[in-house]
Order: C-alpha cells, then structure tokens, then sequence
C-alpha cells in the first residue's frame, strides 16, 4: 500500500470568497475512496478546469480541491485486478477533477469503471494533447459522419475553432476530406488555422446576431462548441438536412431561436456529452484517434506546461485568450 506516499498538486483553496491554487504537497492517503490508484504523468487544460479553479459551484462545490478532468498515467494501486497494476491507462470526465481531485495531483483514485485502456502505440503525453477536447470533438464528427455527413454536400463550419475543441475537430475534419470554413475571434490564429486544414477562416461577425429566423443557407453542416447566440444564427444557415453538433457554452447556455430551421429545413441539432457516456463509446474514439483520425498537426502544435504554469494558463481560459491545446506534464 501507497498510502504514506506524498506528492505534488496544484490545490486550490477558497479564503473570504477568493479561490487560490497554489503547488502543496499532499498525501495519496488523503485521496478520496477508491478502486484504481493512478500515477498520473500527464493532464490536459479544458474550460471546465478554469471555471473549477475560479470556484464556480456549478463544477466543483468544495474547497480545497484539485482540478483536472484529464488525467494519463500508470496504475499502481488496483483492488480489482482490471485495469491490472502496471497498465497505461486515460481517465477523463465522470467527477474527475469536478467533485474527485483530478489531473493536476500527481496520483488519483478513481473507480475501476473510469479507466480506459491506453491504446496501442500511444504514451500519456500523447493522449492528453487530445484530452476531453480532443474526445468531444470526435464525438462531434462522428455524430455528423452518423447523419449522412459527406464532403460533397459542402462546407462544415466549425465555431470557436482556435479553441480546444474546434482546433481538433478543423483538423479532423479536413483530414476527413471536409470543405472546412472555421469560425473565430481570434485575428492572429488564422494563418494557424489554414495550416490545420481549414479552407476559410472568417470572424465572429459571421455569427452576429441577426433578427431574421431564417438566413441564407450557407453550410451543409457544422460543429458549434460556444453555444448561445452563435449557435443560434449558425442554425439559421444550415442547408436543408443538414446537421450541427453541439457541444459547448462559452458564449452562455440559452439557446433563443425558433422553430423555423428545424421544420422548413429539416435541419438537426445534436448534442455532445463526453463526460457520462458509456466507457465503450470513449474507448471507440481513442481507438480512432490512435489510428486513422491521427491529427499530427495538432499532436506536434501542442503547448506543454508546468504546474508553475497553472494559474497564468487558466486564466487565459477565462479571459478567451486560449488557443490550440495545452498539456499539464507533470515531469517539468
């Protein structure tokens, strides 16, 4: 047993209404109960980690705590023999980093139920790069590739596509064979969006909001990862049958839009969970991911930080200054 075991954790503590995370050592005994007991090498920045950190209790309720929905590494602890100790595995979603201290310890302990296999060929480094973001945004396409989605049928728009999300699915997509028109505020990540594969890349006023219920129908399809009033005028512009997969609310969750798009057009709107689905519907995208949806432009483009670098990256998370996908080694 591992349990006078100390280690290295970005805590974040709550004092007079303020939230703080600073570096602590800890101790693996004063992990939460559990079946898997995980040394994590690497984790992944995703919003939800910055809202967690800045103590918004719609994601964590408790304080001290750890963030990190992400998390790779080795088991060394297993009271159920499956995963067995030794093996590679990723963790994301369910409580993690939410309720559970996450990622940013160098241990967890979660249910053996958490843990996906690592696949073949793949290090932890690897599998954080594509982290939550990476997953969600593969359940996007997929979900498209479900509803008929094809290259002839033209253009998919991708929304927030400098952030995590959207820079893996532009990517994805393009290598899919998609005609991709990405969608950001961001003017100094164009050039570094065509060179994901993006066709086009246009700024936020292409989804401005707009009073007419109907618009134009300009994309065959589309992945949104802000939510509110974009997604709302991006429906308005989808082709007749068309689909937009839906997975995020930076920009809020209301959704104010009519009927129109869904009954004149036939137009589908899909959500995207990628916390609470079934473990085989995450192995699946991994599995991808390691194989034919490679996204090598992504996996060389990442940023690898510290846990000195915490505060500094989350921050920028919040203010909307975040781009491409962040990595947490915790070897640095």
């Amino acid at each position: 047993m591992m349990n006078d075991t100390q280690y290295k954790a970005w805590r974040v503590e709550e004092q007079d209404g303020d939230y703080n995370g600073t570096e602590q050592t800890l101790n693996v005994a004063d992990l939460p109960a559990g079946e898997v007991l995980i040394r994590v090498s690497h984790s992944s920045l995703n919003y939800k980690d910055a809202l967690s950190a800045s103590g918004n209790k719609g994601v964590t309720r408790s304080f001290p705590h750890t963030p990190g929905i992400d998390a790779g590494g080795e088991v060394v602890e297993s009271a159920t023999g499956t995963p067995a100790v030794g093996n590679s595995v990723i963790v994301t979603g369910y409580d993690l980093g939410m309720g559970t201290d996450g990622g940013f310890g160098e241990y967890i302990r979660v249910p053996s139920a958490w843990c996906v296999p690592m696949p073949a060929g793949w290090q932890a480094e690897t599998a954080m790069i594509y982290g939550t973001a990476g997953l969600t945004a593969g359940l996007c396409v997929q979900k498209l590739l479900t509803m008929g989605a094809k290259p002839e049928q033209g253009g998919v728009a991708v929304s927030g596509a400098s952030g995590a999300v959207g820079s893996i699915a532009v990517e994805l997509l393009a290598k899919l064979g998609f005609e991709v028109v990405a969608i950001s505020g961001k003017t100094d990540q164009v050039e570094s969006l065509k060179a994901l594969g993006a066709a086009e890349v246009v700024g936020r006023e292409a989804l401005i909001e707009d009073k007419k219920p109907m618009l134009k129908p300009t994309f065959a399809n589309a992945v949104d990862t802000v939510g509110g009033s974009p997604l709302a005028e991006l429906l308005k512009q989808i082709q007749p049958g068309g689909s937009v997969s839906c997975c995020g609310l930076v920009a809020g969750p209301q959704l104010q839009t009519t009927v129109l798009p869904f009954i004149l057009r036939g137009v589908n709107l899909l959500g995207v969970d990628s916390v609470e689905i079934p473990l085989v519907e995450k192995e699946a995208i991994w599995k991808k991911f390691a194989g034919d949806w490679k996204c090598a432009k992504a996996e060389a483009s990442a940023k690898r930080i510290g846990r000195a670098d915490l505060d500094a990256a989350l921050k920028a998370f919040l203010k909307g200054e975040s781009a491409g996908k962040i990595v947490l080694d915790h070897g640095i």
